[in-house]
């Protein structure tokens, strides 16, 4: 099951959306690497779906990256409509 991300994977993610590949606390790079965490689970639980671990931790993911969205979208929301259309999240 595991879907683990190499250091070389992360540090992509955080380039490509966190401004940087040492940025790992900002939270465009975050919403990002939860985004990529999201799709491998849901990949995952299609093949599974009697793991009811991995759901539970696909539904924790989900609420993480929901409050990090709001967060954003209370901070600056020209950010949070640009992060959402370059992970295509529905919202």
């Amino acid at each position: 099951m595991a879907n683990y991300l190499t250091q070389e994977q992360k540090d992509s993610i955080f380039a490509e959306y966190g401004g940087g590949k040492s940025n790992t606390g900002s939270v465009e790079g975050q919403i990002a690497l939860f985004t990529h965490r999201i799709a491998g689970l849901s990949d995952h639980l299609k093949e599974n779906h009697k793991d009811h671990s991995s759901r539970r931790a696909l539904l924790a993911l989900v609420g993480k990256r929901k409050r990090q969205l709001d967060y954003l979208a209370s901070k600056d929301i020209t950010k949070y409509r640009e992060i959402l259309k370059k992970l295509n999240i529905r919202k």
